[in-house]
C-alpha cells in the first residue's frame, strides 16, 4: 500500500489494461505521424506554428503514454506501433481530387482525423484516471494536466478545422 492508501489495482485485468493501452498507442503513433505531415504542408503559412506546437505536445504526449505503460508494467506492441505508423502512410494514398498538388479537402479530413484522434486521446486519460484513484503507480495530478492539454487541442483542431472548411467552400465558389 502506498502512503495515500491507493495500491496497485488487483482488480484491474493486465492483459485487457495491455491491449487497451497498445491499441491507443496504435492511435497516438498515427496521431504524431498526421501531426508532421500537416506540419510540413503548413510550414510558413498562418496554421504553420499552431500546428508546430500541436504537433510537439502531440509527441509529448505519445512518449507520456510509453512512459505511463511502463510504470504499469504494460509492454509495448511493436505490431501496434507499427500498425499504426502504417496506417497514416497508407491514409496518404487517398486521392482528394488533385492529383499534382495537395487539396484542401486534405486539410479538412486530416484535421478531422486528428480531432478524432485527440478524443480518442482524453478517452484513454479518462480511463487512467479512474485507475489512478486506486494506483499509485499513475499520478492523478498528471492524468488531470493531461485532460486539460486535451481539452485545449480539440479546441484548437476546431479552430483549424473551421478554417479548412471555409477555405474549402470558397475554393468552390
Amino acid at each position: 500500500m502506498h502512503s495515500d492508501g491507493r495500491t496497485a489495482d488487483a482488480n484491474a485485468d493486465p492483459e485487457l489494461l495491455g491491449v487497451y493501452l497498445n491499441d491507443h498507442l496504435s492511435g497516438a503513433t498515427l496521431g504524431t505521424e498526421l501531426a508532421a505531415r500537416l506540419t510540413s504542408a503548413h510550414r510558413g503559412s498562418e496554421d504553420g506554428a499552431v500546428l508546430e506546437r500541436l504537433a510537439a505536445e502531440i509527441r509529448e504526449d505519445r512518449a507520456t503514454l510509453i512512459a505511463l505503460m511502463a510504470a504499469l508494467e504494460v509492454p509495448v506492441r511493436h505490431y501496434k506501433v507499427l500498425l499504426g505508423w502504417t496506417a497514416e502512410k497508407a491514409g496518404r494514398f487517398k486521392p482528394n481530387g488533385r492529383l499534382l498538388k495537395r487539396s484542401p479537402l486534405s486539410d479538412l479530413e486530416e484535421l478531422e482525423t486528428m480531432a478524432l484522434g485527440v478524443a480518442g486521446k482524453s478517452a484513454c486519460w479518462r480511463v487512467l484516471r479512474i485507475l489512478a484513484e486506486h494506483d499509485h503507480r499513475l499520478d492523478p495530478e498528471r492524468l488531470d494536466d493531461l485532460l486539460e492539454r486535451a481539452k485545449r487541442q480539440a479546441e484548437t483542431l476546431e479552430e483549424l478545422r473551421f478554417r479548412a472548411g471555409t477555405r474549402l467552400a470558397t475554393s468552390a465558389a
